[in-house]
């Protein structure tokens, strides 16, 4: 079998999570396209782009099915993911080159829909589900030198944004239960991975409904000035009891989370608490916005206005000293007004985030907004305010990396960097990439012999320059997360 991934985080973790189903029930791995029995593609659906590229990509792959089925080799190809959720129909009979098709919540019935697909029919479940977490499924982990991995906490959403196809392609929301996490966790905590990111569509709604002791606890209050479209939900152990939990397993291994909800970080904080206490929880928060228009964050129905958004920046920015802020931003969504792009442009500049998504906006089948609202804003303008928005971005971006020059930032060694084989490359606690020369360097634990930092080694680096996406420096020492903390 060879497995492609296209999308989100999510989307890797669920093709460890589909690779796991198949190599349990026999099947081999291969990176050769040219060896392949079966071709995998986890698609999705956020964006048209998204889509197109798979459309193209199948018919790459139709001249490889042609040139096996000339030679008596058969190829199996199949749709898995949120495209598959989505155009079942549509990719079964526009495309007869694909065999199988398989929604987020359907990976277990793999195995089956190939056993139906090796007979020359086509099959397909995209049934989604209440309960599918995949919890006592170890994900095989397939990431880069294994230093980093991410961990599914939970699958689906419930906010109904108007502009989200995620409801539809993933469902209802539901958690996995707080034992198979710390399990995983703990597992990959052996095998010497030093950071994990906690994954899930909307992280901080997390509720755990698998222990009877904390069915009836009460629902939790949203931060002042946000509401939900849906009732709030009692019961269950919450995400700042699941971040204290995982965040004791390991001290050497940091701790990430994304994507949160802005309206489920309320006044009392605790998560805001655990970052700020526990040396190996990232000081580091995605909070999306979207826009910075409150007219237009209410045709998103997003719950909250522009000042409610800010009012938690400032929240968080008192509460975790030095955190490093990422958001995501949508430009063009329906009805937007050139006053209100100007918005998202002032919004941009007045919190001046670290890192950022941004996506001109591109109607979803199925969701609110194609049912309500009018894609009106023409291509080209879309086009020009992504721009502008992303020049903003960018110039913000190096004010508020340029603050760090002169400090000393402790750093995860993930491997090489791209562009030169005598620099190393790393992230720091807020996720920024930082770029450093390949030199023997002290241990801080006093020896002295002169070691070179591996991946999985935190190191300390003291920056000499930024740009928008990368901070670059010398090296100082190797050190150990527990011990760096100690020293702060």
């Amino acid at each position: 079998v060879y497995l492609e991934t296209y999308g989100c985080q999510m989307n890797v973790n669920d093709t460890e999570i589909a690779w796991a189903i198949l190599q349990k029930n026999g099947y081999m791995r291969t990176k050769d396209l040219g060896e392949a029995d079966v071709i995998l593609l986890v698609t999705c659906s956020v964006r048209e782009k998204a889509e197109q590229a798979i459309w193209n990509r199948l018919q790459h792959l139709k001249a490889l099915k042609a040139r096996r089925q000339q030679a008596r080799l058969p190829l199996r190809i199949g749709i898995l993911g949120c495209m598959a959720e989505r155009l079942k129909e549509e990719i079964l009979h526009r495309e007869k080159l694909v065999d199988i098709v398989a929604g987020p919540d359907a990976y277990r019935d793999l195995p089956r829909l190939l056993a139906v697909a090796e007979s020359g029919q086509q099959a397909a479940n995209v049934l989604l589900s209440l309960d599918e977490t995949y919890a006592d499924i170890l994900p095989v982990q397939t990431s880069a030198g294994g230093t980093t991995a991410f961990v599914s906490i939970m699958r689906g959403c419930d906010n109904m944004c108007s502009y989200c196809i995620v409801p539809f392609t993933r469902g209802r929301e539901r958690s996995r239960p707080i034992v198979s996490i710390l399990q995983e966790v703990r597992m990959l905590s052996d095998q010497g991975v030093k950071e994990v990111t906690l994954l899930g569509q909307n992280v901080n709604s997390f509720r755990d409904m698998s222990e009877v002791q904390f069915q009836s606890a009460a629902a939790p209050v949203l931060s002042r000035g946000f509401s939900t479209v849906y009732k709030a939900k009692p019961g269950g152990l919450r995400f700042a009891h699941l971040l204290d939990q995982v965040s004791r397993i390991d001290p050497e291994m940091r701790i990430r989370f994304t994507s949160p909800h802005p309206k489920d970080f309320p006044d009392e904080a605790s998560v805001l608490q655990l970052i700020q206490e526990r040396h190996n929880i990232c000081k580091q928060l995605h909070l999306p916005a979207q826009s910075g228009s409150t007219r237009v964050l209410e045709a998103m129905r997003r719950g909250y206005t522009r000042e409610a958004y800010l009012e938690l920046v400032h929240h968080v920015r008192e509460s975790i000293p030095g955190v490093s802020l990422s958001s995501d931003f949508i430009a063009g969504f329906c009805g937007e007004t050139e006053e209100d792009h100007q918005q998202t442009v002032s919004l941009l500049q007045e919190v001046r985030y670290n890192v950022g998504f941004l996506f001109a906006y591109s109607m979803r089948q199925k969701t609110r907004a194609y049912h309500r609202l009018q894609d009106d804003v023409p291509a080209d303008i879309k086009k020009r305010r992504l721009e502008e928005l992303i020049t903003v971005f960018r110039e913000e971006a190096v004010k508020a990396n340029e603050a760090m020059v002169g400090q000393s930032q402790l750093v995860l060694v993930e491997g090489p960097s791209k562009r030169s084989a005598l620099e190393l490359c790393g992230r720091n606690d807020g996720n920024i990439k930082v770029i450093f020369p390949d030199v023997e360097i002290e241990d801080a634990a006093g020896c002295k012999a002169l070691v070179r930092a591996q991946p999985g080694d935190y190191v300390l680096v003291k920056v000499t320059s930024a740009s928008s996406q990368t901070l670059k420096g010398v090296l100082l020492c190797r050190t150990t997360l527990s011990r760096s903390a100690a020293s702060h």
